[in-house]
């Protein structure tokens, strides 16, 4: 069905199954498998769901959304919106209370234009081999025994904890807090 405005909605008890093309606004209540292309705006209504790769060039996901989706300016996940898969824009947002789970890919700036090139997927980095720890070859002092003079009893501050040990390739997870 399409609105007046040039937005074409996708109805909730529609299923579209393959490749879909448009140079307009789509708004999803119903399902959309398969591909979707877009030279305009992508809207997924928390009654939508879109199981697809998706390339357009605004993304709002209030429903839910499993694929990769790229998109040429912004990629908005509202706190209703779910998401399984990769994004690629230079511009992210995703509220608190939204669910994702993927890589963003944001583009790489150009430190003298301050422009961004284009996002691309890449297949990630191998991990890196890291040598051994080595004790040194140099004999450590030993720091002589301090004289201790009797003064009145100061309770010690306890000792800090020791510093983390680097262990090579860690994975981050972000954590969003509430307040």
């Amino acid at each position: 069905m399409a609105t007046t405005d040039g937005t074409t909605i996708i109805g909730e008890s529609i299923l579209i199954s393959g490749s879909l093309n448009g140079d307009e606004d789509l708004t999803v209540r119903g399902r959309v498998e398969g591909t979707l292309t877009l030279t305009k705006t992508l809207v997924v209504e928390p009654t939508g769901i879109v199981k697809a790769e998706v390339q357009v060039k605004n993304c709002v996901i209030a429903g839910v959304v499993v694929g990769n989706v790229t998109a040429s300016e912004s990629v908005e996940i509202t706190k209703e919106g779910r998401m399984v898969g990769d994004i690629a824009a230079p511009r992210v947002i995703i509220v608190d209370g939204a669910s994702f789970r993927g890589r963003i890919d944001m583009g790489e700036v150009d430190v003298e234009g301050g422009e961004r090139t284009r996002p691309a997927f890449r297949a990630p980095p191998a991990p890196v081999a890291r040598p051994a720890l080595r004790p040194s070859a140099r004999p450590v002092p030993k720091p002589e025994p301090k004289r201790v003079e009797e003064k009145a009893a100061v309770p010690a501050k306890p000792p800090a904890p020791p510093a983390p040990i680097a262990m090579g390739a860690v994975k981050r997870k972000v954590i969003v807090k509430h307040k």
